[in-house]
């Protein structure tokens, strides 16, 4: 597997306030009273989702509220990995949970994550298949064989996760976004020990050790 030096698209256009955008369950709803309004610059809609998301009224998300509160286009849960990697990310204060300010940029990472994932769902089935995991892969740089491609649809096919189910080759919005920042993360690790930049790596037990456990961190 090589790679090339292509970066995501960090522009984004702010959320929606029109509707609850694609990946918000309107099943939730609140817990608590709302206060008065938002905070001073915020999107009053996302400022809304918000609150109805933090049931306890504690100001902060956990992983479990957010699951809960993210559904895929065919109406599925987050997968909770997902959501984990996604708090990780944007939990500035390593506090475990996500303030307003950091849903704020979580919730714009989603959507530039949603407008990606659309342009290569080409059949709109909510889904991605190979051949679109594959298109979407190398646009983002990755030049990696069908071989790979067919390996990372096994991995993050919610519906072929166990031995007794093959699963129906396909992979959802929010495994799609595990398996692509899988393969960015993997590559920048990777990129870290190409020196020369020739798509080859010579690493011992103890580095290869601490890789791995850099990955699960």
């Amino acid at each position: 597997m090589s790679y090339q030096s292509n970066q995501y698209n960090q522009g984004v256009p702010p959320p929606p306030q029109t509707q609850a955008p694609y990946g918000y369950s309107p099943q939730q709803g609140y817990g608590h009273a709302p206060p008065s309004g938002p905070p001073p610059g915020a999107n009053p809609q996302l400022w809304a989702w918000f609150k109805a998301v933090d049931t306890d009224g504690s100001g902060q998300l956990t992983v479990d509220e957010l699951q809960r509160a993210l559904i895929n286009g065919d109406w599925s849960p987050f997968n909770i990995e997902t959501v984990r990697t996604m708090v990780n990310m944007f939990d500035t204060d390593n506090s475990g949970t996500i303030n307003f300010n950091e849903f704020s940029g979580l919730w714009n990472y989603i959507e530039e994550w949603k407008k990606c994932f659309q342009t290569f769902d080409r059949d709109g089935s909510g889904s991605v298949d190979r051949n679109e995991m594959s298109q979407a892969l190398r646009a983002f740089g990755f030049n990696v064989s069908d071989k790979f491609v067919h390996s990372l649809i096994q991995k993050f096919d919610r519906y072929g996760t166990n031995q007794q189910s093959r699963g129906n080759g396909n992979v959802t919005f929010d495994n799609f976004v595990q398996a692509c920042v899988t393969v960015k993360t993997l590559t920048d690790s990777f990129r870290g020990f190409d020196s020369d930049q020739d798509g080859w790596i010579q690493i011992n037990y103890e580095q290869f050790l601490d890789l791995v456990v850099r990955q699960r961190a």
